[in-house]
């Protein structure tokens, strides 16, 4: 079902231009894991593994921080989170458990 009219994305990894509805449907598979492996998904609560010191805020995020409410990105090693005192904060999810 291609059609003339269909949009098309670029895609960085592969370089090429791909259908929009293919590069959605990859998105959608790609699986989020934590630093043991575990599936992560929006809304779940992790805890930190090591201490981070956050970029811009002078301040460090201590190792079993409990963080709750991720939400998931479109970078598979990356979640989007926020915390009492930081705003739009970006977590590496090689740095976290889940909960």
């Amino acid at each position: 079902m291609s059609g003339e009219d269909e949009d098309y994305v670029y895609d960085e990894a592969t370089g090429e231009w791909r259908p929009a509805s293919e590069m959605k449907a990859a998105q959608a598979r790609q699986e989020v894991r934590d630093a043991s492996g575990n599936l992560l998904a929006d809304g779940d609560s992790v805890t930190l593994i090591k201490d981070l010191k956050v970029k811009g805020a002078n301040q460090t995020l201590k190792q079993g921080t409990v963080i709750r409410s991720i939400r998931l990105t479109n970078d598979p090693a990356e979640i989007d989170c926020r915390h009492d005192t930081i705003k739009g904060l970006v977590l590496r999810t090689e740095f976290v458990r889940k909960r």
